[in-house]
């Protein structure tokens, strides 16, 4: 499926990165109105991209929102954003690259959902790559993936766990993105939940979190970062951004 979009345009504003790793931040990055991007989200059915979708179209930007259910599309509509039916288990890179043709930002919201060790695989790791390498092909800018908190290669997830399979294909695909050309943003909440928004604490993933801290995220803050992600992205912007709810 080959979509005409508007052309991609610089963002104007721009403010300087958060510098928070291991402090309690005041609140969330501050949010600035962007320069309309042209964004492809993909996974646009969930959750959290039902809560950003309509904060990016509310900060100006033009929202492409790549869904698998074309029953989804009145809810996706809904958002501000436009739906986009596709299959993105069984898009191969070049069809995911006509996708992406005048697509500056590149949000990756997807994933198999808990289904099946092959379906997690398909989804969350191969597929995943496969939108970085139609990404780099048609020459999209920026790249943002939503993952979790710990994600890594030593995520120590005991192999007998079932969720043993998604944080592989996520480390995966991390790992991957990284090697990139890309601009990139790697979002790591916390359990999510679906409560409202509060203060973010951000923070090293790697490292003991201070006491009192919860190891949740919001689902309504992970929209917001995304919009204030989107809405600050300097140029060669290479990064994880790990955030978790600030303890009330």
């Amino acid at each position: 499926m080959g979509t005409s979009h508007a052309g991609a345009l610089d963002p104007a504003n721009r403010i300087s990165e958060v510098d928070a790793v291991m402090q309690f931040a005041e609140n969330v990055i501050p949010s600035e109105e962007g320069d309309g991007r042209n964004i492809l989200l993909i996974g646009g059915h969930g959750k959290v991209a039902l809560l950003a979708q309509p904060l990016l179209v509310d900060a100006g930007h033009h929202v492409f929102s790549v869904i698998r259910n074309p029953d989804h599309v009145d809810d996706v509509e809904q958002t501000g954003a436009v739906p986009v039916v596709a299959d993105v288990e069984e898009l191969g890179a070049e069809a995911l690259a006509d996708l992406m043709e005048g697509i500056d930002t590149v949000i990756w919201s997807a994933g198999a959902g808990g289904g099946s060790e092959e379906r997690t695989y398909a989804v969350d790791e191969e597929a995943a790559i496969r939108s970085m390498d139609a990404a780099q092909a048609v020459g999209v800018r920026n790249y943002i993936m939503v993952s979790y908190w710990g994600a890594r290669k030593d995520h120590d997830v005991p192999e007998d766990n079932s969720f043993v399979h998604y944080a592989n294909a996520k480390a995966t695909a991390d790992a991957y993105l990284r090697s990139t050309d890309l601009d990139w943003v790697i979002l790591k909440p916390g359990t999510l939940t679906m409560e409202p928004a509060g203060k973010a604490y951000f923070g090293d993933d790697t490292e003991p979190i201070p006491e009192g801290t919860p190891r949740t995220t919001s689902r309504e803050l992970v929209a917001q970062v995304i919009r204030d992600t989107v809405n600050n992205l300097p140029e060669g912007t290479r990064r994880d951004v790990a955030f978790l709810d600030y303890p009330s």
